[in-house]
C-alpha cells in the first residue's frame, strides 16, 4: 500500500516556526528598548541628537542649546575647517535632530598650470573652486579623483580642471565673452542651438578650427537694431592749493566710470558694418567726478627763471620735465581751449590764462591740448607745442615776458 501525504502539512510546519521566530525576536527588542529607556530617560529639556560623522552614526541625549555643546558634551572634536548641519550654534528648540558633520580635509586644485592647496569641507567643484578663489566657466570640466598615495602627494584629493576654449561670439550685434568645447565654428553653432538663416553671414566660415581668443560673428544682412553697455570716462577737477608747494598733489575724491546702455541702429552689408546711427541712450550709473588738490605755491627762486634759463623739475608722479621758457605774442594760441584770445602776465613775468594756470607748450601726443600739467611756476595748461618736443617729450616751453618786455 502506497501512503501519499500533503505538502500542506510540511508548508505549515514552516510557517508556525517563522511566527514563533518573529515573536521572539519582537520580545528581545522590547526588552532591549526597555532597558535603554530606563538608562537613557529624555528628561525635560533635553533632547535626543543623531550625528552622522564619516561614515559612523552616534545617538546622543543632550541638554545643550547648541550642536556645539553637544559635541563638545560627547566629546567629539571639530576642526575651524569642518562645516555641520545645522551650523555649530543655531539654536536647538525641537526635541530630536539628525546631525551632519563634513570633515575637511587637503585638496589641490590644478588648473593648468597653476595650483592651489585649500583644505576644505565642500564636496562639489563649483564650492571648491570658490573657496580656491578660482572662477569656473559653464563649459569647463572639473573632475575630483582621490589620491593613491596620500604620502606622496600630501592632499587627500586633486581637482583638475579641464579648461574649454574663451572666444568672443558676436550675435546679431551683442557681444558675449564666453567659452566652448566645440571644435569648429559649425560645432560651436549647433552647441548652442543655433541655426542660422539664409539672410545670416557666419564669419569665419563654419569649418574654421576654434581658437583661443578668437572672434566669432553672426550676423544678419539689412538694418538691425543692437544694444551695448559702454563706461562713460568720469570728468577731473583741479583744486589749487596756495598751501601747498608747485608739485604738490592729492586725490580728494577718486573718481568713477559711469555706464551707459546704448541702442543702435547698424546696416550690415555681407557681414561687414556699413552704417551705424545712435537711437536711444539710458545713463544707468552716473560718473563720479575726481577732485584733486595741487600745489599752487610758488617758491621765490625755486622755479624756473630767466637766469637759469633751463630747469629740470620732477611732478607729483615722478616724471622728470624739461623747462625752457619763450616769449611770444600767444593771441592766436589763446583761441584754443576756449580762452577767447585773453590771457594776462603775473607780477613775475610769467604768462597766464584767465584761470590763473601757466601757459605751456607741450608734445601733443602725451600732453593733449587744454590737458592741466605740473610745472615749476605753478599749475600749467597745454595750449601750444614746439620743435623742442622731438628731443624732449616729456619737456614743458613755459610762455612769459621775459624777453621782450612788453606785456603782450
Amino acid at each position: 500500500m502506497i501512503e501519499i501525504r500533503s505538502a500542506t502539512h510540511h508548508y505549515k510546519r514552516i510557517i508556525v516556526a517563522a511566527g514563533l521566530f518573529i515573536t521572539l525576536v519582537c520580545i528581545v527588542a522590547w526588552h532591549t528598548a526597555s532597558a535603554f529607556a530606563a538608562g537613557n530617560r529624555i528628561n525635560d529639556g533635553e533632547r535626543v541628537v543623531t550625528v552622522h560623522d564619516s561614515g559612523e552614526q552616534i545617538g546622543l541625549v543632550t541638554n545643550a542649546t547648541t550642536l556645539r555643546g553637544a559635541l563638545e558634551q560627547a566629546g567629539i572634536s571639530i576642526n575651524q575647517n569642518d562645516i555641520t548641519e545645522p551650523s555649530l550654534d543655531e539654536p536647538l528648540v525641537a526635541s530630536s535632530y539628525e546631525a551632519n558633520i563634513y570633515r575637511s580635509r587637503p585638496v589641490v586644485v590644478k588648473d593648468g598650470a597653476k595650483s592651489v592647496r585649500v583644505v576644505t569641507a565642500y564636496r562639489t567643484a563649483k564650492q571648491i573652486t570658490n573657496q580656491a578663489g578660482i572662477t569656473l566657466n559653464d563649459a569647463d570640466i572639473a573632475e575630483l579623483k582621490p589620491v593613491t598615495d596620500f604620502a606622496a602627494e600630501g592632499v587627500a584629493e586633486i581637482l583638475a580642471i579641464d579648461r574649454a576654449t574663451p572666444i568672443n561670439f558676436v550675435f546679431y550685434g551683442k557681444t558675449v565673452q564666453t567659452s566652448t568645447r566645440a571644435v569648429t565654428v559649425g560645432e560651436l553653432l549647433k552647441e548652442r542651438k543655433i541655426s542660422a538663416s539664409k539672410d545670416d553671414v557666419v564669419k569665419p566660415e563654419l569649418s574654421a578650427p576654434i581658437q583661443a581668443g578668437m572672434t566669432v560673428e553672426l550676423w544678419r544682412n539689412g538694418k538691425q537694431v543692437v544694444t551695448a553697455d559702454e563706461e562713460i570716462a568720469f570728468g577731473t577737477r583741479q583744486v589749487k592749493d596756495a598751501d601747498h608747494d608747485s608739485g604738490y598733489h592729492e586725490i580728494q575724491t577718486k573718481g568713477e566710470n559711469g555706464k551707459r546702455t546704448v541702442t543702435y541702429e547698424i546696416e550690415m552689408r555681407n557681414g561687414a558694418e556699413v552704417g551705424r546711427k545712435e537711437t536711444n541712450s539710458i545713463i544707468t550709473k552716473q560718473a563720479v567726478e575726481q577732485v584733486e588738490i595741487v600745489g599752487a605755491k610758488v617758491v621765490a627762486g625755486a622755479g624756473l627763471t630767466k637766469s637759469k634759463g633751463v630747469l629740470m623739475s620732477t611732478d607729483s608722479n615722478g616724471v622728470v620735465h624739461r623747462e625752457t621758457y619763450y616769449d611770444l605774442p600767444m593771441s592766436r594760441v589763446m583761441q584754443n581751449c576756449g580762452a577767447g584770445g585773453d590771457y594776462a602776465v603775473r607780477d613775475d613775468g610769467v604768462k597766464v590764462d584767465k584761470d590763473g594756470y601757466v601757459i605751456i607748450a607741450a608734445y601733443l601726443t602725451r600732453y593733449p591740448r587744454c590737458s592741466l600739467v605740473e610745472t615749476s611756476l605753478g599749475q600749467g595748461k597745454v595750449y601750444d607745442t614746439g620743435g623742442f618736443v622731438a628731443n624732449h617729450p616729456d619737456g614743458f616751453d613755459l610762455a612769459t615776458d621775459w624777453s621782450n618786455y612788453d606785456g603782450i
